[in-house]
C-alpha cells in the first residue's frame, strides 16, 4: 500500500484499534509521513513524503510491509556510543531528532537482517 489512508484502515481492523486514535506526525528530514498507534506495542506505519528520499526507494524494491522495529532507551547517546564501540554499522554519525525524541537506526547487516531504530523518547511534552 502506497498511503496511509489505505494502510491504517487496515490496520485499524486487524488490531481492533479505534482509527480516531492513531496519531500522524511528518519528519520533513526523513521524508516521511507516520501514523503511530499506541497501546502495549507500538506500530508506526510510514508513508514516504520524499519521492526521492530512502523510504520511497524502500518501497519501490521491497513494496508495503514490515520497515523496522524500533527500541526505546533511556539515554539514545550512551548506547549509540556502546552500539558503534562494538562495531555495529550504524546508519548516522550521531543521533538526530525524530517524530518522537532522538533516534538512530542499526543498519540491517548488524541486526539479523532487520532495520532498528534506537529511540529516546521525548518526556518533555
Amino acid at each position: 500500500m502506497d498511503s496511509l489512508e489505505q494502510a491504517v484502515p487496515v490496520w485499524c481492523r486487524i488490531l481492533s484499534y479505534p482509527g480516531d486514535a492513531v496519531e500522524y506526525h511528518e519528519v520533513p528530514s526523513e521524508g516521511v509521513r507516520i501514523a503511530m498507534f499506541k497501546g502495549n506495542v507500538k506500530l508506526e506505519l510510514l508513508e514516504a513524503t520524499d519521492r526521492q528520499g530512502s523510504v520511497q526507494r524502500f518501497l519501490e524494491k521491497r513494496g508495503g510491509g514490515l520497515h523496522h522495529l524500533c527500541f526505546s532507551t533511556k539515554d539514545v547517546d550512551e548506547t549509540f556510543a556502546g552500539l558503534s564501540e562494538t562495531g555495529m554499522q550504524l546508519l548516522y554519525g550521531q543521533p538526530v531528532q525524530g517524530a518522537e525524541g532522538r533516534v538512530f537506526f542499526i543498519h540491517p547487516k548488524s541486526a539479523t537482517g532487520v532495520l532498528t531504530e534506537m529511540v529516546e523518547l521525548d518526556t518533555q511534552g
